[in-house]
């Protein structure tokens, strides 16, 4: 399993533009073959930060999805950002 999670800080103001700029990428993904979940949202304390987390089968189909990234119209606003893809070997409940 490939769990892509970490934090997007945006352009003062840009923040819920992006979050909803970002639905349709979360509704593809979550029909998307290997697609276990996949968030874009607002953090909770800070105003210009969005957390992100993907879960995906393999990193195939990871890759499968995400093509070439996000378009110019996301990109555009992302003033840094800290993510990471983990290699998950085995997992079970919490």
């Amino acid at each position: 399993m490939i769990i892509v999670s970490g934090r997007i800080y945006l352009a003062d103001g840009r923040r819920d533009a992006f979050v909803t700029a970002s639905l349709e990428a979360v509704r593809m993904a979550r029909v998307a073959p290997g697609c276990r979940d996949f968030v874009v949202a607002a953090d909770p304390l800070e105003p210009d930060r969005v957390n992100v987390y993907e879960a995906w089968d393999s990193a195939e189909q990871l890759e499968a999805f995400r093509g070439e990234g996000p378009g110019d119209d996301l990109s555009a606003d992302i003033v840094s950002a800290d993510v990471a893809e983990h290699q998950v070997l085995s997992s079970g409940p919490a």
